[in-house]
């Protein structure tokens, strides 16, 4: 069951490295959505807030297909890229991160919103009384406070971008060694006669990662809110 082939493990090489990559892309801007969110008001926010967990509700095809029109090489940011830059997004590594972190990016947003939720705004109110700024006020007492959803999202965040399929094979394909992630190996080990061998065994592997990767989540915020004294 578990002897990899090179083709498995390119796979599994190649998920890793998209669901990190799609981490790093979305962490900062889903701390400060779920910041905008949570503390502020303003026209258009239940709109703003119903735009970002769109990707929850379309079918990730949709997605898919929406990045392609907005950064294809026809797109109008992904034509700007391609001249500007010579960046394109399409049928590459980092166009298959981009899909992911589009789609995992509510998951980040909705775990950080909670913890916000919860982090006493006294204390935020106390240090402004004593002197301190937004910005220091964030650093020091709001984004600890915050860190286990934080954590926790991130964490989902990558094991869900592991499993990441309609919008990463509409976007960018599928293209051994570039784009085929563990669940486009799978998809194309079922389109083979001989493939149920490999399919059974990306698909273990597949819920072996997913299994592994919220039980992580929810043990490192434990263990952080435990050390937060929360």
């Amino acid at each position: 069951m578990w002897n990899l082939g090179e083709t498995e493990l390119s796979a599994l090489r190649l998920s890793l490295a998209v669901a990190l990559r799609s981490v790093s892309i979305s962490l900062l801007p889903a701390v400060i959505m779920a910041w905008l969110l949570t503390r502020r008001r303003f026209p258009g926010r239940t709109l703003l807030d119903a735009f970002v967990h769109l990707p929850l509700v379309l079918p990730p095809v949709v997605v898919g297909y929406l990045l392609l029109l907005l950064l294809g090489t026809r797109g109008p940011l992904g034509g700007w890229l391609d001249r500007q830059f010579d960046i394109q997004l399409t049928f590459s590594t980092m166009g298959a991160a981009v899909a992911t972190a589009v789609m995992s990016f509510p998951l980040m947003v909705r775990a950080m919103r909670i913890a916000l939720e919860n982090v006493d705004r006294g204390l935020e109110d106390a240090a402004r009384t004593l002197g301190a700024g937004p910005w220091r006020r964030f650093a020091t007492i709001t984004l600890p406070l915050m860190m286990p959803g934080v954590l926790a999202g991130t964490i989902t965040a990558f094991a869900a971008g592991l499993g990441e399929f309609g919008a990463v094979i509409t976007f960018v394909s599928n293209i051994p060694g570039e784009t085929r992630t563990l669940p486009l190996a799978l998809y194309t080990a079922l389109q083979s006669p001989d493939g149920n061998a490999t399919a059974a065994r990306l698909a273990t592997l597949s819920f072996a990662l997913g299994l592994c990767g919220l039980l992580a989540s929810e043990l490192l915020a434990r263990a952080l809110r435990r050390w937060l004294g929360r």
